[in-house]
Order: C-alpha cells, then sequence, then structure tokens
C-alpha cells in the first residue's frame, strides 16, 4: 500500500521546508522504507534544497524538449515510452528516497493522448513506493491538473496572520473535492508565543481543522537553500501522530 501525502500553500508559508522535515520524519521512523518526493511546485524548491538543479521534467517529456540520459529503447509503444522516459527523469537522493519534478503541467481539459498516458504512467510509478510526498503548488486543484490520485493526507501550510488563514481556508474548500473525503487540515507554521491568541479567534471565524503549529525558526534564515531546520522537524515529530499514517513500520 502506497501513502500518499500532499503539502500544499501559498507561496512563501514554508511547504518546502514542512515538506523536508516531514520527510526526514517518515525515514527516521520507516528506515526500510521507500520514498518518492514529488516536486510539484513550479519553483522547484524542493529539489534545490538538495543540491540538485534538476532540468529534466514531466513537462520536458510532455513538450518534446527533454534530453535523455540514454539512447531512446527501439520498439517501444507510447505507453511504455512514457514509462521509460518518467524513469530516466528520476533522481536518486539515497538508497530509499528518489525526487521527481513536474514543472508546468498541461490541462485535464486537453484530449490529447499524452494527458491520460502520463497520468498512467504517474499512477504506475507511485505504486512502486511506500510513501509519496507531493511538495505542491497551490493546492490539490494543480496536482490533479496532472495525475488523478487518491491523497491519503493534505497539510495546508498557513502563516499565523488572518490574509493567510483567510487563503487556507479558500485552498482547503479548493482541495476538498480532490482529497476525496481523506484527512484535510491546516497546520501553522511560523508562529510565534503572542500569536496564539488572535490565532484562536482567527481559526474559529474560518471553522478550520488545525492538525497543529510549528514555531518561527529564525536560523532559517541561514538555511534559505537548504531548508533545514531542526525546530520544524520536532514540530512535524509531534504532530505526526495525528496524520491518518500508519504510526510504525508496518505499512503492508
Amino acid at each position: 500500500m502506497t501513502i500518499t501525502i500532499a503539502v500544499t500553500g501559498k507561496s512563501g508559508s514554508g511547504k518546502t521546508t514542512v515538506t523536508k522535515a516531514l520527510w526526514r520524519v517518515i525515514k527516521e521512523k520507516n528506515p526500510q522504507k521507500s520514498v518518492l518526493l514529488f516536486d510539484n511546485d513550479l519553483t522547484s524548491e524542493l529539489a534545490h534544497s538538495f543540491g540538485k538543479d534538476i532540468r529534466q521534467t514531466i513537462y520536458g517529456i510532455r513538450s518534446g524538449k527533454h534530453e535523455y540520459k540514454t539512447g531512446i529503447p527501439e520498439n517501444m509503444t507510447k505507453q511504455e515510452y512514457i514509462e521509460w522516459a518518467l524513469e530516466d527523469i528520476l533522481v536518486s537522493i539515497d538508497d530509499t528516497t528518489d525526487i521527481i519534478v513536474s514543472w508546468l503541467i498541461g490541462s485535464k481539459d486537453c484530449r490529447c493522448p499524452i494527458t491520460k498516458q502520463i497520468n498512467d504512467a504517474l499512477v504506475k510509478l507511485f505504486k512502486r513506493y511506500d510513501y509519496v510526498i507531493f511538495d505542491c503548488e497551490f493546492d490539490l486543484k494543480y496536482l490533479h491538473q496532472l495525475v488523478d490520485t487518491p491523497i491519503n493526507v493534505t497539510l495546508v501550510i498557513a502563516r499565523p496572520n488572518e490574509a493567510s488563514i483567510h487563503l487556507a481556508k479558500r485552498i482547503e474548500e479548493y482541495s476538498e473535492k480532490y482529497a476525496a473525503g481523506e484527512q484535510l487540515g491546516v497546520v501553522l507554521n511560523k508562529v510565534s508565543k503572542q500569536d496564539t491568541e488572535p490565532l484562536l479567534s482567527m481559526l474559529h471565524k474560518y471553522d478550520l481543522t488545525t492538525l497543529g503549529t510549528i514555531p518561527r525558526d529564525d536560523e532559517l534564515k541561514l538555511n534559505r537553500i537548504s531548508k533545514n531546520s531542526k525546530v520544524v522537524e520536532n514540530a512535524i515529530e509531534q504532530l505526526y501522530f495525528r496524520l491518518n499514517i500508519p504510526q510504525n513500520e508496518d505499512l503492508r
């Protein structure tokens, strides 16, 4: 069984930092399990945080602009070609983790065969991993334009101010139908002690389901590219038990 987790939210909310911390926590708790990191953000910050300047993307396959590492095998069907091409753009992070970058995506309104072929190839690819973690562009709608896959847990990352919480409510509403009844909740990021009382009022006002909070980590200014934060990682570990995913190594 593959566990899928999507991290959504406005640009600048801390999605990539949370995604990377979540990956570290999962790796610590399930060291033998395989993970696919899916960089669905147009900035490709998740790939950059690992020191990877990945230019070969799913968009490159769709547009025909991908430069392959090896020669293209002969006598493949179009579906086999798409599946082979996805393998070609996978980048290894460590022995159990790979990353793939989507970049621009096509619209589901496009009836060209490659739309369905990419969808089917991605669904098949996901099944090979124990976990797939999506660092999303904004909400689940953008991801859904690329691939139809059930999402077990969707985290909406928001900053502790009314504008961000208002937007989080909109993201929650946009994403609900794509979450298909699975767990969907808000994680408040960069929270200071003085934010507590105003936050409770705002969360009540917008009727948001909150899964947890993450304290502000001022040292992240020194790790803008790597996105590494022990403060964020510790906070993710604290809220991990609230997520509707296996809490031990027995995934299967």
